[in-house]
C-alpha cells in the first residue's frame, strides 16, 4: 500500500508544481473569447495534466528497463526473478503511458482545433492532419507494442529491444515542440536534438533512481547507477541550457539566459528549473559523500531517505518541464 501512495504523492507534487508554474509564467489555459466555442477550460487543463501522467509512466517504464538491462543480473542471457518483476512493472507502466497518450491526443486535437470535445468526431480529418496528433498517435502505437513486448520478455535481448522502443516512444512528441517548428533551420534542428538527448537522460536518471529503490540496493548496483546518474546530470545540464538559450533567441539578441531569465515567463521557469537541477546535483554529491559509504557499511536507511527526497525534487522538476513546454 505504501508504494502506490508514494507514487501518487510524487505525481501530485509534479502536477501542483506544473499548475503553479503555468499560472505564474502566463502559460495557463484561458477561456475562449466571447462568441467562440473553444475546447473549454477543463479539456485545456487536461492536456498538461495528461502530459505529466504520460511522462511519469514513461519514467517508470524507462527506469524499470534500465534496471533490467544494466543493474539486475542475468544468467546466460536469461532474466532473474527481480528482472522479470521489473519487466512486468514496466509493461504496466507502458500501458498507462499508452492510455495517457490517447487522452492527450484527444485533448490536444480538441484544443488546437478550438472546438468542444463533443464535436471532435465531426472534425476527425483535420485532427488527423495535425503534426502534434500524429506524433502522439505514433507514441500510442509504440507504447502499446512496448507493453506487449515487456509482458512476455524473459531474456536480456528482449529487454534491450524494449529499451530501443522506449527511446523511440519518448522521441515522437518531442519533434513537435518549441525547437522543432522549423525543421529546415539549423538552430531549430540543434534545439530538437538537444531536447531529445535531455529527455532521454532525464528518463534514465529519474527512472533509474526509482528502479534502484524498487528492485535492488546492493552496493554494486548503487555504485553503477551513481556513475550513470553523473553522466545523465552532466548531459542534462549542457543540453538544458543549450535548448533554453536557443528558444530565448540569444543567438540574435544577446545572451537570452542572462537578459530574459527574470523578464519573461519562460525565462523565469528556466531559472526555476536550473535551481531545481542545482539542488539535484547537490543531493547527488551528498549521496557520494555520505550515503554511499554508509550503504557500503550495511546501513541502507541513509540512501533510501535521501533518494526519496531526490525523487520529490525530480517530480517538481518534471512539472516545471511540462510547464516550460506550454509557455510561449
Amino acid at each position: 500500500m505504501r508504494r502506490p501512495l508514494a507514487i501518487g504523492g510524487l505525481v501530485a507534487v509534479g502536477i501542483v508544481v506544473m499548475v503553479l508554474a503555468l499560472l505564474a509564467a502566463g502559460g495557463a489555459p484561458q477561456r475562449a473569447e466571447d462568441g467562440l466555442l473553444g475546447a473549454g477550460l477543463g479539456v485545456s487543463w487536461a492536456v498538461p495534466v495528461l502530459r505529466i501522467l504520460a511522462d511519469a509512466a514513461a519514467v517508470a517504464t524507462g527506469g524499470a528497463v534500465v534496471a533490467v538491462v544494466l543493474l539486475l543480473p542475468a544468467t546466460d542471457g536469461r532474466l532473474g526473478v527481480k528482472a522479470l518483476q521489473a519487466c512486468q512493472d514496466a509493461a504496466l507502466a507502458a500501458g498507462i503511458w499508452a492510455v495517457a497518450s490517447i487522452g492527450g491526443l484527444i485533448a490536444t486535437a480538441t484544443v488546437i482545433l478550438g472546438i468542444p470535445l463533443s464535436h471532435l468526431a465531426e472534425h476527425a480529418g483535420p485532427a488527423g492532419r495535425l503534426s502534434q496528433v500524429r506524433a502522439l498517435a505514433v507514441a500510442v502505437v509504440l507504447t502499446a507494442v512496448l507493453a506487449v513486448l515487456l509482458s512476455g520478455t524473459k531474456t536480456l535481448r528482449g529487454a534491450r529491444v524494449a529499451a530501443v522502443l522506449t527511446i523511440a516512444a519518448l522521441i515522437g512528441p518531442l519533434l513537435t515542440g518549441h525547437g522543432a517548428i522549423d525543421s529546415t533551420n539549423l538552430w531549430s534542428v540543434l534545439a530538437t536534438v538537444s531536447l531529445v538527448v535531455h529527455v532521454v537522460a532525464a528518463t534514465a536518471w529519474v527512472g533509474g533512481l526509482g528502479a534502484v529503490l524498487r528492485y535492488t540496493r546492493s552496493r554494486e548496483s548503487v555504485e553503477l547507477f551513481s556513475t550513470l546518474a553523473l553522466v545523465c546530470a552532466v548531459t542534462m545540464g549542457i543540453t538544458g541550457l543549450l535548448t533554453a538559450e536557443i528558444h530565448l533567441d540569444g543567438r540574435q539578441g544577446g545572451w537570452g539566459l542572462i537578459t530574459q531569465w527574470v523578464t519573461s515567463g519562460y525565462g523565469v521557469l528556466v531559472l526555476g528549473k536550473t535551481l531545481a537541477f542545482a539542488a539535484l546535483v547537490f543531493i547527488g554529491w551528498q549521496h557520494r559523500r555520505s550515503s554511499l559509504p554508509r550503504l557500503a557499511s550495511g546501513d541502507p536507511a541513509a540512501f533510501r531517505q535521501l533518494a526519496f527526497l531526490e525523487l520529490a525534487v525530480m517530480a517538481g522538476t518534471i512539472g516545471l518541464a511540462v510547464a516550460l513546454s506550454r509557455t510561449p
